[in-house]
């Protein structure tokens, strides 16, 4: 194990907690990457950065791939056969950023061999192998984390100390549209791919779990997955969550609205410069007056009147900073912002999502563990 896990030492020499803590922090941190597609190459770069990290072994399935992959990372080793890696004695950390129906196997396989993971999301599929996952890394004193990686975004980071604050004062529903042109997934449906993102940033916004939610979705690709999926959760103290989720759209979307009761908020993830603005207007029965207007320019224009503030919002690379914490995680053996538990909260109502698109959009339950 890497200097600073929680396994135990055997050796007989004895440091001071500072010492340790000095010596955990030099360790060099040794991964191996399972998943060499779309995402694998960003996770690659970023725990291959040869300081606090670097990767041993990259595994993917599909041979052309792998010598693509080898071409940019000559100095790591490839293989088609997770095992090769899996049974290395001198790797730490394994990162599973395979397709979601292959998360819980490996991530399990490499929890028995005492390796710390981080899993792309979601965690699993089901609610009770995420719970035994948790339980060994628990057993084994292991990292365990998800990669929620819009909890890493500076963004969403400044929307939760505005409502931590309560600057938006109580809120009244979020709208959330996330989209593109692809990819489409073969194993899980849009909801499994692209909803979980935000069922996450909305658990994590309110600290709080959907009680119930109702869905449907529509199937045109593959048949039985739902390449678009929409959904209304409802939270604690009355307030809504409506999600839109597809991968047959024609334009990319990372759009989320926050609507309560003193201000309104927008977040454009695909707007670099200016991805916040909060709105200083707010729904009241006397906003409501009716206005006389007599033009239809003035019909457009009559809308109530509040001041839109652009928060500075400090650059930075959400998976980079994913990827750094993951390592510390590691070396001081602190909780996670996205681990196990968070991880299986997102499963457990997308899970109910699932039976509500089955059941046609009835209100299912999100059932508490």
């Amino acid at each position: 194990m890497v200097a600073g896990s929680r396994a135990r030492s055997s050796g007989p020499t004895r440091r001071s907690p500072r010492q340790a803590k000095a010596a955990a922090q030099m360790a060099m941190i040794r991964v191996a990457v399972l998943g060499a597609g779309l995402w694998g190459p960003n996770l690659i770069r970023n725990f291959h950065n040869k300081q606090t990290s670097e990767v041993l072994w990259i595994i993917d399935r599909d041979a052309e791939r792998l010598e693509e992959v080898h071409a940019h990372f000559p100095d790591v080793q490839v293989a088609k056969d997770p095992e090769r890696a899996l049974r290395d004695s001198s790797v730490h950390a394994v990162v599973v950023a395979t397709p979601t129906s292959t998360h819980y196997a490996l991530a399990k396989e490499a929890l028995e061999r005492r390796k710390h993971v981080l899993v792309e999301k979601p965690l699993t599929t089901e609610v009770n192998q995420g719970l035994e996952l948790l339980e060994l890394a628990t057993t084994y004193r292991l990292t365990l984390m998800v990669g929620h990686v819009f909890l890493y975004n500076p963004a969403v980071r400044k929307v939760k100390e505005y409502l931590d604050a309560g600057q938006l004062g109580k809120v009244y529903y979020v709208s959330m549209v996330r989209t593109n042109l692809g990819p489409i997934r073969s194993d899980v449906n849009a909801a499994w791919d692209l909803a979980a993102h935000d069922v996450s940033i909305a658990n994590y916004w309110f600290n709080a779990e959907p009680l119930s939610v109702s869905a449907t979705g529509g199937t045109w690709i593959n048949e039985g997955i739902e390449d678009a999926a929409f959904a209304t959760f409802r939270y604690p103290q009355g307030m809504l969550v409506n999600l839109h989720a597809s991968w047959l759209n024609p334009r990319k979307a990372r759009d989320i609205t926050i609507v309560g009761e003193k201000r309104m908020l927008t977040f454009d993830d695909m707007n670099v410069n200016e991805p916040l603005r909060i709105y200083d207007k707010q729904a009241s029965d006397a906003s409501n007056r009716q206005t006389f207007v007599d033009s239809f320019a003035s019909f457009r224009a009559s809308v109530p009147e509040g001041t839109i503030s652009v928060p500075k919002v400090q650059p930075g690379e959400p998976l980079a900073t994913q990827c750094a914490h993951f390592l510390d995680c590691i070396v001081t053996g602190k909780q996670p912002l996205t681990g196990g538990r968070e991880g299986i909260a997102v499963v457990r109502a997308v899970e109910a999502m699932q039976r509500s698109i089955h059941a046609r959009g009835r209100e299912e339950r999100v059932e508490p563990c």
